[in-house]
């Protein structure tokens, strides 16, 4: 093994600031709970929720500037939630009170500024934990466990649903399906989709009796997440098959043979099967929480790659283990793993907290933004959902004002298929559209855009541009446009 790192470590020394992919999924955690990540403090009047959309709307450029493409949105926290539910109750982090909806819609207004911003919005949804004793008594009759003491237990402090309760888990998939039906959201993502830590004291020895069916007590658990994930899927794919749907699961999935000491695992440890949930194909994506080093990340990057079953695996990355009070990493155990993801097979990363990225700890910020992802990145297809190729966009039109150039185009024969566009560009006479460098813009919702020039500069240019449609398949470029720009206005 300490052979195989040292190799890695000589190819990492090659490959550093390489050429970016052109095709990479780029994603944050936006953490909403206690204020984490957003909002900073709660709001009781218009103008103060004004400062909260102000905030968000900071957070997105900031991202948007450093090339990423999608935010993961804590939208469900402990059983209650931040978007309009009927079954739920609105979170306080907005309001501060729980069942006091902000005056706007903190959900629909994230998915329209992601949009605007070429980003796409998954609601991260925590499934199982609903609250601590104090959480359950400010929720009141709302909460859950008030509504549906049979479908909950209090383990280690806190109270969960029960996993193996039937109903219980048709619970969460009436919550699932709310979201889906009621938002343009392009994914669910589920956190927390597995038993509890110390899961050996959980007590759901009465449900396992009535229900265990003479299976193992753990094959019996995992069985139960399972088949949640399973129906949750089937339920989204029949309401909008275009919406992704995802998992967070631990970051290392069993005690592989490289590493038979890995400790705390997805399946062992906590029950939960996500290899099997990507060979019966049941996501479209995971992000396993791969917050550990050395031994414990890089064979496990090898083993969620040879176990995708041809679905998206993305690295989650522990931002916040930069952090002094936490593990104290440097800022090149963050690259290096960057670097492997990146160069054996996983299809981008995913970084928690968006915090700790926007804070620039340790120069991660400038680092992302300056070199790893100093261009664009188009998101990869859904090519096990449709096989269906959009058309190329019609004639692009390129006009002068002042210190801008203004491209607009024509929408394809079959735009109601198309939601987004990807602009390439070169200063040449001809462009590449295989070159990520050459990505001006993409997951663009219109049919213009505008680009700032210098007013007395001569330069030519080229454009090309494409059309994706809601699985993010990607049409054939349009006909170049040839641009020279002159100090004189044409």
């Amino acid at each position: 093994m300490k052979i195989w790192l040292l190799s890695f470590s000589l190819f990492v020394s090659f490959v550093m600031y390489a050429e970016s992919p052109k095709t990479e999924i780029r994603a944050v955690w936006l953490t909403t709970i206690y204020g984490l990540d957003w909002p900073s403090r709660e709001a009781k009047t218009e103008a103060e929720y004004k400062r909260q959309q102000k905030e968000l709307i900071d957070i997105l450029d900031r991202l948007q500037e450093a090339n990423f493409n999608m935010v993961f949105l804590q939208v469900r926290l402990r059983g209650d939630v931040i978007y309009r539910s009927e079954i739920e109750p609105a979170s306080k982090v907005f309001s501060g009170r729980y069942g006091t909806r902000p005056s706007y819609d903190p959900l629909a207004f994230a998915i329209e500024e992601c949009h605007k911003r070429g980003m796409e919005c998954h609601a991260w949804f925590v499934t199982f934990p609903v609250g601590t004793n104090r959480m359950v008594r400010e929720q009141g009759d709302a909460s859950i466990v008030k509504r549906h003491p049979e479908y909950c237990r209090f383990h280690n402090g806190e109270w969960y649903i029960d996993p193996g309760v039937p109903e219980a888990r048709d619970y969460i998939r009436s919550l699932a399906r709310e979201l889906v039906e009621a938002y343009d959201i392009d994914g669910l993502h589920l956190d927390y989709v597995r038993y509890p830590d110390k899961a050996d004291t959980f007590p759901d020895r009465p449900t396992f009796r009535k229900y265990g069916n003479n299976k193992s007590r753990d094959q019996w658990r995992r069985d139960n997440v399972t088949a949640l994930v399973t129906d949750i899927h089937d339920d989204i794919k029949q309401i909008k098959p275009w919406v992704q749907f995802s998992s967070a699961p631990l970051g290392k999935y069993s005690r592989i043979p490289r590493v038979p000491n890995a400790g705390w695992t997805a399946y062992e440890t906590v029950f939960q099967d996500a290899q099997k949930w990507m060979e019966l194909g049941k996501q479209d994506m995971i992000a396993p929480m791969m917050y550990y080093l050395d031994d414990d990340f890089f064979p496990f990057v090898d083993n969620w790659v040879e176990n995708a079953n041809g679905r998206h695996v993305i690295a989650g990355l522990g931002a916040y283990r930069l952090m002094r009070n936490e593990a104290d990493w440097t800022l090149n155990d963050i690259t290096d793993q960057i670097d492997y993801s990146r160069y054996f097979g996983m299809t981008g990363a995913a970084f928690f907290r968006a915090k700790n990225v926007l804070d620039n700890t340790k120069g991660i910020y400038d680092e992302l933004k300056n070199n790893y992802y100093k261009y664009p990145a188009v998101l990869p297809p859904l090519t096990w959902l449709s096989d269906s190729v959009p058309s190329s966009p019609e004639e692009i039109l390129v006009t002068r004002e002042g210190n801008t150039l203004h491209l607009s185009w024509e929408a394809p024969e079959d735009a109601e298929s198309v939601i987004s566009y990807t602009v390439y560009y070169s200063r040449a006479d001809t462009v590449s559209t295989q070159n990520a460098k050459n990505i001006l813009v993409t997951g663009i919702r219109g049919t213009s855009f505008t680009l700032p020039v210098q007013k007395d500069e001569e330069q030519e240019y080229s454009f090309s541009i494409t059309s994706s449609n809601k699985y993010r398949i990607e049409s054939q470029p349009s006909r170049e446009t040839y641009y020279y720009l002159s100090r004189y206005e044409k």
